[in-house]
């Protein structure tokens, strides 16, 4: 029985999917690099070992069912990793520099998230310099750092987030911080600005339809219900009346208007579905209440048949394919 048991333990351990993060550190001999998970709840250690004079490590875990993220770690030097399944990872640096000289394979998401550390830390060098100036006046310091924010605001979001924001980087972008007056700030906060809200939303949409029901994903659910609360635009917006001589009734109007990619998708094309035919103003106080609302009803209905057909009305397109990138159903605009 015990060499049953013994060989079945080695078939349970042998087919169970791992990933592994390996490579090298140089110049930090008898270090001791940490392997940390950061969960939601902070940092748990799940390996590490003390390097040797050549520096090299190797860590393995069990794959996650979604995107994780994870660490590794000599003292205040930080290599930040997601993991999305089984990957093997290989990493190669130098101690005390690790946080930023050093290279990864293996991962396009580790690497994708190398070049956004890379960038914070530029955002951050920045920051000092306005905050260290004595050219700049006390009123206008405020100011030009928000621009600074407001420009690397905008290039994650056009280059990473709203490109893939299924992936575990636009993820890891949401929660940047620098560090502003002796006190860390998320660069992106669903608490004090509308716009960010909606990055969270659009992030949170994409991960329900990808990841559903995971932890990640429900906060994020979490933190642009609470930005909404607390920007006041959780009220629903007051039916306006229609007078009765103003309602007439007829066929369908076949709307046809070009979608996110250019091509014309034409309202008939749903049918035999049932449709929800919503227009709509993404720049409106509460769009993206409103979107949370749809994003709901799509995915508890959109298996029986629903099908929503989406006219926006904003005249800027480029602000509008941000906001529908991560959409499920069929936007199209009408200028």
């Amino acid at each position: 029985l015990a060499a049953l048991f013994l060989v079945a333990l080695s078939i349970t351990s042998c087919t169970q999917k791992k990933f592994h993060v390996s490579g090298t550190i140089s110049d930090a001999k008898d270090s001791l690099l940490y392997f940390e998970n950061m969960g939601l709840n902070g940092p748990v250690t799940v390996d590490s070992v003390k390097l040797g004079a050549d520096g090299s490590f190797s860590f393995d875990a069990k794959a996650p069912d979604n995107p994780e993220f994870y660490r590794l770690r000599i003292d205040r030097q930080l290599i930040n990793v997601a993991i999305d399944s089984t990957e093997d990872v290989k990493i190669k640096a130098s101690y005390p520099t690790m946080s930023y000289k050093y290279d990864v394979q293996g991962s396009e998401e580790c690497a994708k998230i190398k070049e956004l550390a890379l960038m914070q830390m530029n955002l951050q060098t920045q920051l000092n310099a306005i905050a260290n100036n004595p050219n700049i006046p006390y009123d206008q310091e405020g100011p030009q750092m928000q621009a600074v924010l407001n420009n690397y605001k905008t290039k994650v979001k056009t280059d990473y987030i709203f490109k893939a924001p299924m992936k575990a980087y636009s993820y890891f972008a949401l929660f940047q911080t620098v560090v502003i007056g002796g006190r860390p700030v998320n660069i992106f906060d669903a608490h004090s600005s509308k716009a960010d809200v909606q990055v969270y939303a659009a992030v949170a949409t994409s991960w329900d339809t990808y990841y559903p029901k995971s932890e990640r994903g429900e906060n994020l659910h979490n933190i642009a219900i609470a930005g909404m609360r607390d920007q006041r635009i959780v009220q629903a917006q007051q039916a306006q009346g229609v007078p009765a001589d103003k309602v007439s009734t007829s066929g369908i109007i076949d709307i046809a208007l070009p979608n996110r990619e250019g091509a014309v998708q034409k309202l008939s094309s749903l049918k035999g579905k049932v449709v929800l035919l919503d227009f709509h103003i993404y720049a409106s106080k509460n769009s993206t209440q409103r979107i949370m609302w749809l994003r709901d009803l799509y995915n508890k209905y959109h298996a029986q048949g629903l099908e929503i057909y989406q006219v926006s009305l904003d005249p800027d397109e480029h602000f509008w394919k941000e906001q529908v990138a991560a959409l499920p159903w069929v936007c199209v605009r009408d200028e």
